[in-house]
């Protein structure tokens, strides 16, 4: 029974509309049961966690534009505008997240529960470090605040949500890429910034984090993808979160061992290499559904990945490395730039930022 519960559940994710009733009903789409008596519907703006890998990538190609400028005859404002507008859109979707959880925490309990969003859930301290570390240069004393409630929300939380997840019970359905998330994305990023802050040696203790949570991870969610039930056609984004860790262990790594191109590096980057051409292969079979915030799960990598081409291309002139970082750093604005150019036809089509229908208990209901 649960089974089945989790497999309508993941049917209903292309949409990211989700809501429960009192019976724990599950329902998505702009259309609901009828409203039982004692209740009545309104609609409510739906913004889920998963929101927030818009900002993943476009913080993470400002910064990649930020050092392009340093190294080439590049402008330094396109990096600014991407990290303004990156800080702009976290700030709205934390604003929006803390008042749906003032406001409708139950809703926000159940996102935290959900056997695949809650690894999601991750993303809001992730982006909060990735904001902390763009403002590093600008506002340290800011910077460091920021870090340390993200950093100390990232462990209770992953504690809590990861840790849940070995006691077993977990439907391989909902074993996605998703799940790299809370302990390994979150890790890797706290490394970054502990870098960025002058923090060497706890960053050596969250990068060794990240990593051999990521080779714990790895094995489970390549042996769902193979030989398990094919992914729902409206998960297959998350794929795009499968290529992210090697070039943000590489991001990691190069933040922590003052951007040397050592072969610990170039490791990392080449299996993040590696991932792309996966990701390429089976380009036809994760887009079979029409664009969708979904989409922004691939942001994070190809934008380290840009930030990373850069760092070792520079540090190992005259090689492979130097000649390619050009064309990958092109490549990778093509991508950010389609995703910011689609999602931006998507907010204007009214199809972006939607309405969902809230069943509101009366309170003689609820006392039932």
């Amino acid at each position: 029974m649960y089974g089945d519960l989790v497999h309508d559940r993941l049917k209903c994710l292309s949409n990211t509309f989700y809501i429960f009733n009192k019976n724990d009903t599950f329902f998505c789409g702009q259309h609901r049961p009828d409203t039982p008596s004692g209740g009545q519907s309104r609609g409510n703006i739906n913004l889920p966690s998963g929101y927030f890998g818009m900002v993943l990538g476009i913080i993470g190609m400002g910064q990649a534009w930020r050092y392009a400028a340093t190294i080439w005859p590049l402008p330094e404002a396109p990096g600014l505008l991407l990290i303004g507008l990156a800080i702009t859109i976290w700030l709205l979707l934390a604003l929006a997240w803390l008042t749906r959880l003032c406001c409708h925490p139950r809703y926000v309990l159940d996102e935290i529960r959900h056997p695949l969003q809650s690894s999601f859930v991750s993303l809001f301290p992730a982006t909060t470090m990735l904001v902390a570390i763009a403002l590093v240069p600008l506002a340290r004393p800011l910077s460091v605040g920021l870090f340390s409630v993200a950093v100390t929300a990232q462990l209770i939380y992953a504690a809590w949500q990861s840790g849940g997840l070995w006691r077993g019970g977990h439907p391989a359905e909902a074993t996605t890429p998703g799940l790299y998330l809370p302990t390994v994305a979150n890790n890797f990023i706290s490394a970054m910034a502990c870098g960025a802050l002058g923090y060497h040696d706890i960053g050596i203790l969250f990068l060794g984090a990240g990593v051999f949570s990521w080779l714990s991870l790895e094995p489970a969610i390549l042996y769902r993808l193979r030989s398990v039930n094919e992914m729902p056609s409206a998960v297959r984004t998350s794929l795009g979160i499968q290529m992210a860790p090697a070039f943000v262990a590489c991001s990691a790594w190069l933040s922590l061992n003052g951007g040397t191109a050592d072969v610990f590096a170039k490791m990392l980057f080449g299996y993040g290499l590696l991932q792309l051409l996966f990701m390429i292969r089976l380009f036809p079979w994760y887009t079979v559904n029409p664009f969708n915030a979904g989409f922004w799960s691939f942001s994070f990598g190809v934008s380290s990945l840009a930030a990373t081409a850069l760092h070792l291309g520079h540090n190992a002139p005259g090689g492979a490395l130097a000649w390619i970082a050009l064309p990958l750093f092109i490549f990778t604005n093509l991508i950010i730039g389609v995703l910011l150019l689609r999602t931006a036809l998507l907010l204007v089509q009214g199809k972006l930022i939607v309405r969902t229908p809230v069943q509101v208990i009366s309170p003689d209901k609820e006392s039932k």
